[in-house]
């Protein structure tokens, strides 16, 4: 592992992880495009990007948010400035959550026959494409780097120790969800 006093703090893979959410973003733009252009609703895309956004930008990365980088921020005395952010992340969090949830009953009315429901599709796919770019430039450029001085070297080797352990586990959580609720229907 790389140390925080080297080239890598816990700022860095989490900025990382950003590169590939807006590679996705923009595939999804593309898909709001089409289907404004007269495209029928692809339910295929639409469960593989929820995938990726369930799993990829909000389990993965947002749970490494929540779940480490903002538990430990909640122990340090932070500014008034970095405490409101992080409690708007926090929100802004909740918003993907429910906008990804709102998608996903969308496609399932149009599965089921509900042509109208494309629209509604259509909607929750633009609002997550105007989400993402602001909310992950909020972090990028008014969050991320300025909490890093919030924390000791070793907090910081710590915390990207425990980013790791964390990556680690999310696929066999994953993958026994999946196979969980299989076993339900059965």
């Amino acid at each position: 592992m790389q140390k925080s006093q080297g080239s890598i703090m816990p700022a860095g893979p989490l900025m990382k992880e950003h590169r590939l959410i807006e590679r996705m973003i923009a595939v999804i733009k593309k898909e709001t495009e089409d289907l404004t252009s007269g495209k029928e609703l692809n339910t295929f895309f639409i469960q593989e990007a929820a995938d990726f956004i369930k799993t990829y930008a909000d389990q993965c990365h947002h749970g490494k948010e929540e779940d480490i980088l903002f538990r430990d921020l909640g122990k340090k005395e932070l500014s008034k400035e970095h405490s409101e952010i992080m409690n708007q992340l926090i929100a802004e969090h909740k918003y993907g959550r429910k906008t990804l949830k709102e998608l996903l009953e969308a496609r399932d009315r149009y599965e089921k026959g509900d042509k109208k429901a494309k629209i509604d599709a259509l909607n929750r796919l633009k609002a997550l494409v105007e989400f993402y770019p602001k909310h992950i430039e909020k972090e990028d450029k008014h969050f991320f780097l300025p909490c890093m001085d919030y924390f000791s070297s070793k907090e910081k080797d710590d915390m990207l120790e425990e980013f790791w352990e964390f990556d680690k586990t999310l696929i066999h959580k994953k993958y026994r969800q999946i196979v969980e609720r299989m076993e339900e229907r059965i």
